[in-house]
């Protein structure tokens, strides 16, 4: 994984993902004691910055390979991002999703075009699963963060962080990204290690959930002790990737991990005071920043939104804490 890659899948994502914002609200601000920016990935196709990685693994495939298909495992975000993708290549994608994801993302799955695999997380094994219908059918797998050209693009994220902030006078941040896996966190840190050297990828995790931060403190691969149980389950991974943890180990700071119920807060205060809707996992990197702003000594913050695929009663849910 290098530089060039990302400015490589940043240019085969050009006219087809969205350059997403960075918004800013002076009551965030009051919150947090500094200055708050917004990377709203939540305004991105399909939701979720995902679709960067699928877009990006799809168009670097070989015409006959891609021709056969794509699978790919996901709660929902990498699932509609590589089935968009998918569906904009005119290619067969075949996603495999735990039974107990949002309802919405099922949905959403489906009606771009993909077909739907449902699995017991708990007591079954995505990857056992996705490679025996890889090979069963031909299919090329497209993993959701061990994967270079996924990490790739949502590396893309942060060039166009890099290029936001300069022109909003930030030079030196912290960068509290969402992380499951670390394909966005490893992505966005290679590319602000080329393009602004003076900021610091934060990985942000759920309380329970933290295995890239007990991993970044043990220097070694730490795992989760359940898979499930948790609102942020766009974020929750069994343990960092092979490929992603060492890129976050060097470039990387101290992870952050931040309750459900900060989560559900950050989600309401990005609809009051941006107008955004974040599901509770795209949400983490904004509750640090808010929450837990004495854990950094950066005179500024950059949250990365990095989904709003949210059923309504948990947006509800999220909602009461206002009042």
């Amino acid at each position: 994984m290098n530089i060039d890659m990302i400015r490589a899948a940043a240019q085969r994502l050009e006219g087809h993902a969205r350059r997403t914002p960075l918004l800013s609200s002076p009551f965030l601000d009051e919150i947090a004691g500094k200055p708050v920016f917004v990377k709203a990935e939540c305004l991105q196709h399909t939701g979720s910055f995902k679709f960067r990685g699928g877009w990006a693994a799809l168009s670097a495939l070989p015409e006959p390979l891609r021709k056969k298909g794509v699978i790919a495992f996901s709660s929902g975000n990498h699932a509609q991002g590589v089935a968009y993708a998918a569906a904009l290549h005119g290619v067969l994608a075949v996603i495999i999703m735990p039974a107990d994801a949002p309802r919405l993302k099922i949905a959403n799955t489906r009606a771009l075009g993909a077909e739907v695999v449902l699995y017991d997380r708990t007591n079954e094994d995505r990857d056992a699963i996705g490679a025996q219908l890889a090979q069963e059918r031909s299919l090329t797998l497209i993993k959701p963060y061990d994967e270079p050209e996924v990490i790739a693009g949502q590396g893309t994220t942060g060039l166009e962080i890099a290029s936001q902030a300069l022109d909003a006078g930030v030079s030196e941040a912290d960068v509290l990204v969402c992380c499951g896996g670390g394909g966005l966190t490893s992505g966005i840190a290679l590319a602000l290690a080329a393009d602004a050297p003076n900021f610091t990828v934060r990985p942000c995790e759920p309380e329970g959930f933290d295995d890239v931060k007990r991993s970044l403190e043990t220097g070694s691969i730490q795992r989760n002790a359940a898979l499930s149980g948790s609102l942020c389950d766009a974020i929750i991974t069994a343990q960092p990737g092979d490929l992603t943890f060492p890129i976050m180990s060097q470039l990387c700071g101290a992870g952050i991990a931040v309750s459900e119920e900060e989560a559900l807060k950050a989600m309401a205060l990005a609809f009051q005071r941006l107008k955004i809707v974040v599901e509770p996992g795209g949400a983490v990197g904004l509750a640090a920043a808010l929450f837990h702003a004495d854990k950094t000594d950066a005179p500024a913050l950059i949250a990365v939104t990095t989904g709003g695929n949210v059923d309504a009663d948990i947006f509800a849910q999220a909602l009461q804490t206002l009042t």
